[in-house]
């Protein structure tokens, strides 16, 4: 089974840069997104209409990339996050993580036995329809797969600490908008109280030998996570870039009308 190649940069706090991937499900958009430097792709089955079926197409156009193919399930349950890994996800991002308890149930999800409790499925997607030596499948499989904690509500920001030590937790990924509005200040990411809570989580990221991330949809965002400590960074989500750069030239044309009058 291929290795995943960003998970000891993450885990050693190195910066690593990818994208959240919400609407363009296209086979290209892996190929474009590893040519612009993205080391992983994070394709999003919470908030849109993705499937399965075209979950495991989208992983299929990662192989042979410089990319890591993973995805953000809608509920951390056995059922959402065993099928994603048997797709062939590298890492699996698990919404509203709220405590330790949750945490150790979406780990054993992740993990074959003796480190969890999750089902064998081998020559498949997973290690690319491959023979090979079963016990060395489970020892690969375990070592690659990345879990994305969200904290993204009060009541995880508040067992963030016990979060953190559970092993198997390998990123703690604040979900900014989610977190604002659980804490009653939606969209107020000055709020002083919201700064505070970003610096806890990148803080006890740090303590706890995890990697802090976020997705960042602008420079600034970019700059203030990174000066936080954050390092696993998702640029922008894919329908705001591609409106921005519609913008930009749309309006480059609209001046150039102007100046030739």
């Amino acid at each position: 089974m291929r290795p995943n190649t960003i998970k000891a940069e993450v885990m050693a706090g190195r910066p690593v840069a990818g994208a959240m991937v919400f609407e363009f499900f296209s086979p290209g958009m892996s190929a474009i997104l590893a040519n612009a430097g993205c080391r992983f792709a994070i394709y999003d089955m919470e908030h849109t209409g993705l499937g399965f079926e075209t979950l495991k197409w989208l992983f299929a156009t990662c192989r042979g990339l410089s990319i890591e193919p993973m995805v953000r399930v809608p509920r951390g349950e056995y059922p959402w996050i065993a099928r994603a890994l048997d797709l062939g996800a590298r890492g699996v991002m698990v919404p509203m993580v709220e405590s330790a308890e949750q945490a150790k149930a979406i780990v054993q999800a992740c993990r074959y036995p003796p480190a969890g409790r999750r089902g064998a499925a081998f020559g498949f997607a997973q290690d690319d329809y491959a023979g090979g030596d079963v016990g060395e499948k489970v020892r690969a499989a375990n070592a690659r797969t990345m879990v994305l904690a969200q904290i993204e509500t009060e009541r995880g920001l508040e067992k963030v600490d016990e979060i953190a030590a559970v092993e198997g937790v390998d990123v703690l990924w604040v979900g900014h908008f989610d977190l604002s509005n659980f804490m009653g200040i939606p969209g107020r990411f000055d709020d002083p109280r919201f700064e505070q809570a970003m610096r806890r989580v990148a803080e006890v990221a740090k303590r706890h030998g995890k990697a802090a991330g976020f997705m960042a949809t602008d420079r600034a965002w970019i700059e203030r996570v990174r000066a936080m400590g954050y390092t696993m960074i998702a640029v922008g989500t894919d329908p705001g870039l591609f409106g921005a750069a519609v913008r930009g030239l749309v309006a480059q044309v609209a001046q150039g009308e102007g100046a030739s009058r």
